[in-house]
């Protein structure tokens, strides 16, 4: 069967594309930025737990004042991303999403039981002593589940080819697991959130936004050291990665588009300085980087997906039948948003300093 005729008709946009393609990237670093300090975070609680020690504990204690806030951010603003993905390749991700429906629903109920361990983990602390490691275990192990599920549907959805195995399993528990670039997909996913979420332990520290009494210094340390070397595994990984991709990707970064090639090279050059920046210990210069890093990353990220469609879609194939209305109303909703949410934050560092005192 040809694998085109599987593929659902595209709805018509309101708006030109390149509307929806820009929110769909901006959207996604906000998310990025703190799911992986929700979820690197979890992952570096979990170690410090077993490495024991005051300062650990501390870390650990501290980490879990910003824990709920995290997930609750992570959840609110992976939205946005997924609906604009939605609307740009929704004949894509609905049928992957059906495909592996049985795995995709599991995720709402285990969202909200890891959100519930993290509130836990945050209020009875002191009161759960030796067993809050298990508390603290179970929604990282849970976080780490769902991210695989999103790595799986993120490459079932490029590869309808993939989807003819639906015959052979109709039940809704379809996975990509014989997809190569799967599993360093996936690790570049979670070693990339430990170097993120490392760099936001170490800002904590740098700005004074603690609250318990832990040594400023010694998170700044201990966070910079966890930025810099999950920062050399990523760079492995984000190796093995590339190689893992079909040729015909591949080749858009090793030559075949300048485009993609001068990202590629822009994301390894900035992969090298930020590592001189977190060996110094720089906080500042450090998350200046990583965010242009990330930026990149993003776009790379993008651009594998296009490679991957290309046979069967491209954005400009999307039909319009103008209405700026909807546009217009999330755009200032959107800002809005913002606003609100920055107001909160500092609500948030204005009782901090109003304790302090």
């Amino acid at each position: 069967m040809n694998p085109a005729a599987l593929i659902p008709t595209p709805d018509a946009i309101s708006v030109p594309w390149g509307w929806f393609y820009i929110l769909l990237m901006l959207t996604f670093l906000l998310h990025i930025l703190v799911m992986n300090a929700m979820l690197g975070g979890g992952i570096i609680a979990l170690i410090s737990s077993f490495r024991g020690g005051d300062q650990n504990t501390l870390l650990c204690k501290e980490f879990g004042y910003k824990w709920p806030y995290t997930i609750a951010f992570a959840v609110n603003m992976g939205v946005a991303p997924l609906l604009f993905m939605q609307v740009l390749y929704g004949q894509f991700i609905y049928t992957s999403s059906v495909l592996m429906a049985v795995w995709w629903f599991s995720i709402f109920g285990l969202l909200i039981l890891a959100y519930y361990g993290a509130y836990i983990y945050d209020f009875k602390f002191e009161t759960l002593g030796s067993s809050r490691i298990f508390v603290l275990g179970f929604s990282v192990l849970s976080l780490l589940y769902i991210g695989f599920l999103f790595s799986n549907n993120m490459t079932l959805m490029m590869q309808p080819e993939k989807w003819q195995a639906y015959f052979n399993n109709p039940d809704g528990t379809l996975l990509n697991l014989s997809d190569p670039s799967l599993l360093p997909r996936y690790l570049h996913f979670v070693v990339g959130s430990v170097a993120v979420a490392g760099l936001f332990l170490a800002l904590v520290g740098h700005f004074h936004f603690t609250k318990s009494s832990v040594d400023r210094e010694s998170l700044i340390s201990k966070g910079m050291t966890y930025f810099t070397y999950a920062t050399v595994v990523q760079i492995l990984v984000g190796c093995w990665f590339l190689m893992a991709l079909p040729k015909k990707v591949m080749m858009v970064f090793m030559g075949g588009n300048i485009y993609g090639t001068g990202l590629l090279l822009l994301g390894i050059t900035l992969g090298v300085v930020v590592l001189y920046f977190g060996y110094k210990k720089r906080v500042i210069m450090a998350s200046v980087i990583t965010l242009v890093t990330l930026i990149a990353m993003i776009f790379i990220r993008d651009l594998v997906r296009i490679a991957y469609l290309e046979p069967y879609f491209q954005l400009s194939d999307l039909v319009v039948e103008p209405e700026y209305s909807p546009l217009i109303f999330f755009l200032v909703t959107f800002v809005l948003g913002l606003v609100l949410i920055g107001y909160m934050l500092k609500l948030a560092f204005g009782c901090r300093k109003e304790v302090s005192k």
